[in-house]
């Protein structure tokens, strides 16, 4: 089974479609609600729900999710089809493609088993397939629709002194390239402010799109990024904070710590990262959706039907 720990949860929904082919008498019975073993449509109906909700069971693969929606919808065609159209939703970390699909199916052999004393072999299931998918990475971009460029900027006292090798750093950078954004500099200092305020101001000057800092974000001592960080911020984006420390939060208890700071600089985004490997990674899988969309927005693109409200 896939691990899908370290993936943001999104509404997500699948729209699955299949036919059933039988003779043309068999859909008078249908609609009249009056086939032996009773209402056909209405318990393939059911079936189909119980078959969406028990995906996981059947296909060994599968995740077991919280579904908050199934609708079920047939259209009767007097030729003797009945086409069957499932759409199923859940807020999670995996799709719901398999779920649809499989109600789709479930339905289909129900009103099949139900039609079987009307009509014997002369029925027959075709088309099961997926019709649409929405949320995840499907919908919300995790790459640069547009040349990005990143500069990251790690505050470490160990590292800069050679006494440690830095691994966050260089794991954000790589992640930032997965997402096909460039990386303009990457660059390791001691948790001095007067040193990360004269670097903040070089990039800054050098108009890179994402401006980042791993380290310095916690509650000791040396944490002084957040406060060398946030008067640059012009237009603070609270949100992808409360984002990245509630997804935090869900897998390690000590995220509400961080006291990490977002927010724009001329057409530059500032973003104050954990100084762990994990922490730093998990903020920005939580984030980068919405990192993707400010510079969308940035570059004069509309909002999306799905922002509607929420900005």
């Amino acid at each position: 089974m896939k691990n899908i720990t370290a993936k943001p949860e999104s509404l997500r929904s699948a729209r699955a479609g299949g036919t059933l082919h039988m003779p043309a008498e068999c859909i008078t019975l249908l609609r009249e609600r009056r086939t032996q073993k009773g209402d056909a449509l209405e318990i393939a109906r059911a079936a189909a729900i119980l078959g969406a909700k028990r995906t996981w069971e059947l296909l060994p693969l599968c995740h077991q999710l919280p579904l908050t929606g199934v609708r079920v919808d047939y259209r009767l065609e007097d030729t003797g089809q009945v086409h069957i159209e499932v759409e199923v939703e859940v807020i999670a970390a995996t799709g719901v493609e398999m779920e649809a699909l499989t109600a789709v199916a479930v339905a289909g052999l129900t009103l099949y088993d139900m039609l079987k004393p009307h009509a014997g072999t002369a029925l027959q299931i075709t088309d099961i397939r997926l019709l649409e998918k929405r949320g995840g990475k499907s919908q919300y971009q995790r790459k640069a629709q547009r040349n990005l460029r990143a500069a990251v900027i790690v505050l470490s006292d160990t590292v800069a002194a050679g006494t440690a090798k830095d691994q966050a750093g260089i794991a954000v950078t790589e992640r930032l390239a997965q997402a096909e954004i460039g990386i303009a500099g990457y660059e390791v200092l001691a948790d001095e402010p007067a040193q990360l305020s004269g670097r903040l101001a070089y990039w800054l000057a050098q108009r890179v799109e994402i401006l980042l800092t791993v380290g310095g974000t916690g509650v000791g001592p040396r944490d002084r990024t957040v406060e060398t960080v946030a008067p640059l911020i012009k237009v603070p984006l609270a949100g992808i904070v409360e984002t990245a420390r509630a997804y935090g939060q869900r897998r390690i208890p000590y995220a509400m710590l961080s006291r990490a700071v977002a927010g724009l600089s001329g057409g530059t985004l500032l973003f104050t990262l954990p100084g762990s490997t994990r922490g730093a990674l998990e903020c920005l899988e939580a984030t980068l959706p919405g990192l993707m969309h400010v510079f969308e927005v940035l570059g004069g693109s509309r909002h999306g039907r799905d922002m509607r409200g929420h900005t």
